[in-house]
């Protein structure tokens, strides 16, 4: 079965008596209701609603493990510190290695809360891994899931637009988060214009900021793509009709787990 270790990931732990509250108030997850050996998805958003980067929760028994983007990982803890004023936390970084499986779940991975046939995902696996990174994200890409620190520009995305509303990755329900009034407010309207979707291309790949045509009409913008797949952030209400990048022809395509477009 392919297990690949994802060294674009990496692990902050958040333990004591406040960790959950504390997080709860931050995330767009509920992590408050989060129990040992769960995993939840969700993300930090800056104040205005828009994404700064996604993780995973998990659950522990002696508090919590967040999966964070490599990069943004020690960045992370020093603004998780600013905010934790009183709240009795400990957050500190962690060597643990993040893992992906799919096709099969090995022992010790939990399945990826995202979306059903994702794969599975562990931390601190000691096996043999069979595959790479990038076949990871080749086959997130053929079902079409977002990966924020890949194809989501930051500080710049609303996570709606990126999918997390259909991938579990908002709880509407919990109360109060970071950015959580905007947000609210494009569910409640529901009146999404764009959304980040794959699309296929042939020949080399459209660099990340290409404009997407409808004809003349701009109706979107490549934000990643290799090997025949990529993503943009798309105007739903120019899908119609023959779309191109560079002057060549391109397929956007609705995954079966993406409502049908609202525009």
């Amino acid at each position: 079965m392919p297990i690949a270790r994802l060294n674009s990931r990496a692990v902050i732990t958040v333990t004591g008596p406040d960790a959950r509250h504390f997080l709860n108030n931050l995330l767009t997850q509920n992590v408050e209701t989060l129990e040992a050996g769960a995993l939840r998805f969700g993300a930090l958003l800056t104040p205005q609603g828009r994404l700064m980067l996604d993780l995973f929760i998990w659950g522990k028994e002696d508090g919590l493990w967040l999966d964070v983007p490599a990069d943004a990982r020690d960045g992370l803890v020093q603004r998780l510190a600013m905010y934790k004023l009183r709240a009795d936390v400990e957050i500190a970084a962690s060597d643990a290695g993040v893992f992906a499986a799919w096709e099969e779940a090995p022992e010790g991975f939990i399945a990826d809360p995202r979306l059903e046939g994702l794969g599975h995902r562990a931390i601190g696996f000691s096996g043999e891994t069979t595959a790479s990174e990038d076949d990871w994200h080749a086959h997130r890409a053929t079902l079409g899931v977002v990966e924020a620190a890949f194809d989501a520009p930051k500080d710049k995305t609303y996570p709606i637009e990126a999918n997390f509303d259909l991938m579990n990755g908002i709880d509407f329900h919990k109360g109060c988060f970071v950015g959580q009034e905007t947000t609210s407010r494009m569910k409640r309207r529901g009146t999404i214009k764009n959304r980040i979707l794959p699309f296929s291309y042939e020949g080399e790949a459209p660099a990340a900021g290409a404009e997407v045509l409808n004809g003349e009409l701009r109706a979107g913008e490549v934000t990643s793509a290799a090997n025949g797949r990529g993503m943009a952030m798309m105007r739903l209400d120019r899908m119609e009709g023959t779309l191109s990048v560079d002057g060549r022809a391109i397929s956007v395509i609705r995954p079966d787990w993406v409502p049908a477009f609202e525009a």
